[in-house]
């Protein structure tokens, strides 16, 4: 009897133990080692509990036609002994609070994390800046590609990303895709890049077309009703051919008219609204549905993956597809898009990212026999540029000393110097160059530098300058026997891409803008 009570005495020891980690993170995987043996003489694992935990774990699956039937001795002391087991003391085999997503990025790499159910995309997008070490400027972003539909839309930071993944058909392939977009808020700061003049307009009660200073309020107030029109191509229902309409958006939803440019009610025909449908973009527009242009977009309701429920559309050019796109996202999240663009600089004020030792951080001298702190911020100044000057020199010399003799000392340098940039891409082709610039946000100053395909000692910097993407070769400029790189034929020379890079990011020079944003691709 008294073996009977320790026993008893132990089992609610180990009961309430567990229910006080129950809910303790980093606990569990600890909790659940040191127990593990208790599943032995208790039962086998019930099904569910067996089929999560060969799924989340396969390096620790069990088989149970192997274990047996181990009958409980205590059945009236542990009647719930296994579940206490399968959701406490072995945490990763419970999948009410977490799911597992895999995730790709620009070259196609992926990787698989398990988080909480409702996590959001910007969520997602912190842990994989945490995971690769990225730079936090606020264009990290998550997309959702549909690839037997071969669209794409940008994920708005505070959505559910599991509800996304909720509307997916079962053999619909659908993915995840991690990477940069800068015009994703873009047109906060530049609403007329975005919203031409005629296509926007407002209602009678605001005297007709406003000042695009006050646009975006007008998109984010409930109280005004902007509209944007033009002309787009449609393809129509159960047909393969296209036709041009008259199109309006409203509030209320998207229309076109059957009379010409007519906005009368009675000309008016309701096409789609967006309480519950998003607006893709068409990857391959010309290719998979014959439109017209490569500037096809579409309107998609959340719970249907069939081509035949699309809404397939067409602009002329990539700034109207950009001002159609752009409205229906404000049309169908409002203030929640302005929320999304201002939370990461509120945060940014509210916890500074610098630490007490950053902010401590003074200019010092140690060349001479004692160290002195530089108070003179000119001689600070020249000594940073003097010490970044000597490190590209050193690096020169330790990289052609491990050249072949023939190589000079300033080709070797200028090689090792840019292939480590994250702007550089080496072998891309023209195609690839524009695919990539557009993915990553069609604003001014994006840009990439490339091996140039047409002359193998050349190189190619792509630059988009309102929203149209531009390429300028990077020549090779001999002086001497010194190697110098140009953008205007040797009127103005650099030792390195780098140096060259850094000039035009802080001058304009031939370019049509400065280099503001470089395409970066990251692997998984």
């Amino acid at each position: 009897m008294s073996a009977m009570n320790d026993s008893l005495d132990e089992t609610r020891s180990l009961g309430e133990k567990a229910a006080i980690f129950r809910g303790a993170k980093g606990s569990g995987n600890i909790l659940g080692s040191a127990f593990i043996p208790l599943r032995l003489p208790l039962q086998p694992p019930n099904s569910a509990v067996s089929t999560l935990f060969k799924g989340n774990r396969k390096s620790r699956e069990v088989d149970e036609t192997q274990m047996g039937h181990v009958p409980n001795p205590f059945p009236e002391l542990l009647p719930s002994a296994v579940s206490l087991v399968s959701e406490c003391l072995l945490p990763w085999t419970k999948n009410s609070a977490t799911q597992v997503i895999k995730v790709y990025s620009e070259d196609n790499t992926s990787r698989a994390v398990e988080v909480p159910s409702d996590i959001t995309a910007r969520d997602i997008c912190q842990l994989f800046i945490l995971k690769n070490h990225c730079i936090d400027d606020h264009s990290w972003t998550l997309f959702e590609q549909i690839p037997h539909l071969s669209i794409e839309r940008t994920i708005e930071d505070h959505e559910s990303v599991m509800e996304v993944q909720s509307g997916w058909g079962m053999d619909s392939h659908c993915c995840l895709y991690f990477r940069k977009n800068y015009a994703k808020y873009e047109f906060f700061k530049k609403p007329l890049d975005f919203f031409p003049e005629h296509m926007v307009s407002v209602s009678s009660e605001t005297n007709g077309i406003m000042n695009h200073s006050q646009l975006i309020q007008t998109f984010l107030s409930s109280s005004s009703c902007p509209e944007i029109h033009g002309f787009l191509h449609a393809k129509e229902h159960g047909r393969k051919s296209w036709k041009k309409f008259y199109f309006v958006l409203r509030r209320s939803g998207l229309y076109f008219s059957n009379k010409g440019t007519s906005k009368e009610p009675r000309h008016l025909q309701f096409i789609a609204e967006f309480s519950d449908s998003d607006v893709y973009t068409l990857l391959s527009a010309k290719k998979v549905y014959g439109a017209p242009t490569d500037y096809g977009f579409c309107v998609k309701a959340s719970k249907l993956n069939s081509a035949r429920d699309l809404k397939l559309l067409c602009a002329d050019d990539e700034q109207t597809r950009t001002c159609w796109v752009t409205a229906m996202r404000l049309f169908k999240y409002g203030m929640q898009l302005y929320q999304n663009f201002v939370q990461p600089y509120q945060k940014q004020k509210s916890s500074p990212m610098r630490s007490i030792s950053e902010n401590s951080l003074v200019a010092m001298d140690f060349s001479g026999h004692k160290s002195r702190v530089i108070e003179n911020p000119s001689e600070a100044l020249s000594v940073a540029v003097e010490e970044g000057l000597s490190w590209r020199r050193k690096s020169c010399h330790r990289l052609s000393s491990h050249g072949s003799p023939s190589t000079s000392q300033s080709s070797m340098s200028s090689i090792a110097i840019h292939v480590a940039q994250p702007w550089f891409h080496s072998k891309l082709s023209r195609d690839e160059a524009q695919k990539l610039i557009t993915q990553q946000g069609l604003i001014d100053g994006v840009f990439l530098v490339r091996d140039s395909q047409s002359n193998p000692r050349t190189f190619v910097l792509s630059l988009c300058h309102t929203q149209k993407i531009k390429h300028f070769q990077i020549v090779p400029v001999d002086d001497n026997g010194e190697l110098f790189y140009s953008l205007d034929d040797g009127h103005t020379r650099f030792t390195d891409l780098l140096q060259l890079v850094e000039f035009y990011q802080l001058n304009r020079g031939i370019l049509p803008c400065k280099l503001k944003h470089h395409c970066a691709r990251i692997t998984l």
